[in-house]
């Protein structure tokens, strides 16, 4: 019998429900993401990268950032589109929203905001963004359809949509590993939806395809992007509080005994140990970069 909860709280309720429970729970879990902000930068740095990329900001433009989180692509695309144009960060995490003002604010990047909302759902000014993007922040809508047809709304006639997000858990080791080393604990984790709404909700290219072409996006590319992401080094227990912190997958039971989540870290643990190098630790990733226009 598996020890782990029945799967994700977003699988179950209504939509506007379910919303409001990613909301709670970006809130309530958003210190431990600035907390681990440096590794998750490093981690997730190339992929931004490859998406900010193909999104080509030009000085001027007024760009929109979708699940920003601390802002670290946000500041960047600040600096690409210059004073004469503005970066704008939505995310629904208010505890990340304000580390991401206080780095805005000591890098002196007067030419950015940043909004508490749901960035599917929220009432941009309509035809008010050149580009818009997202790294990894654009998985998580309630409606996916409605989400990315309020994003085209905000896009002026013609304006660029450019997005990075997770292929399937099977291709990314950087989950299946340490989800491996829980399951030899708890057990396998339930079954689950695999197009509700978190991180491998657009694990599929046909799904993207379907979901973006119904909202009313064109010349829509979807291309895999497969590369080794660094999670870096630091002590045995360093890297077991941050998977125990932040891994999808390796939520431990609120009721679990003090016995069983010791077992958990011991596997995390040896995972972590059987997987370092003396540059640190790095696995496998496999992400979709997508682009479309309004």
């Amino acid at each position: 019998m598996s020890l782990r909860p029945s799967g994700p709280f977003w699988q179950t309720g209504a939509m506007a429900d379910v919303a409001q429970e990613l909301c709670l729970y970006w809130n309530d879990r958003g210190p431990m993401w600035v907390e681990h902000r440096e590794r998750l930068d490093t981690m997730l740095a190339s992929l931004g990268e490859a998406a900010i990329a193909r999104l080509h900001p030009s000085t001027g433009e007024h760009v929109l950032d979708i699940g920003c989180g601390t802002g670290t692509t946000t500041l960047e695309l600040a600096r690409l589109v210059g004073h004469g144009g503005h970066a704008t960060g939505v995310d629904v995490s208010a505890p990340m929203l304000d580390e991401a003002r206080r780095r805005a604010e000591e890098a002196s990047l007067a030419n950015t905001s940043f909004v508490v909302a749901d960035a599917g759902a929220h009432q941009f000014e309509p035809r008010h963004f050149d580009a818009a993007f997202s790294r990894m922040g654009i998985m998580f809508f309630a409606e996916p359809v409605a989400g990315f047809n309020n994003l085209r709304r905000a896009l002026r006639p013609g304006g660029r949509l450019s997005f990075v997000c997770w292929r399937s858990p099977a291709e990314n080791s950087w989950v299946t590993e340490p989800g491996q080393a829980v399951a030899e604990v708890l057990g396998p984790p339930d079954p689950t939806d695999p197009g509700a709404p978190g991180p491998f909700s657009l694990a599929a290219a046909d799904r993207i395809s379907s979901i973006l072409t119904e909202a009313g996006l064109l010349d829509i590319d979807i291309t895999p992007h497969d590369l080794p992401v660094k999670i870096g080094g630091g002590t045995t227990d360093e890297l077991i509080r941050y998977y125990m912190d932040l891994l999808p997958g390796a939520v431990v039971p609120d009721n679990a005994d003090v016995h069983v989540i010791d077992r958990v870290k011991a596997a995390l643990g040896a995972m972590v140990d059987r997987r370092r190098t003396p540059d640190g630790i790095t696995l496998g990733a496999a992400a979709w970069l997508v682009s479309a226009r309004a």
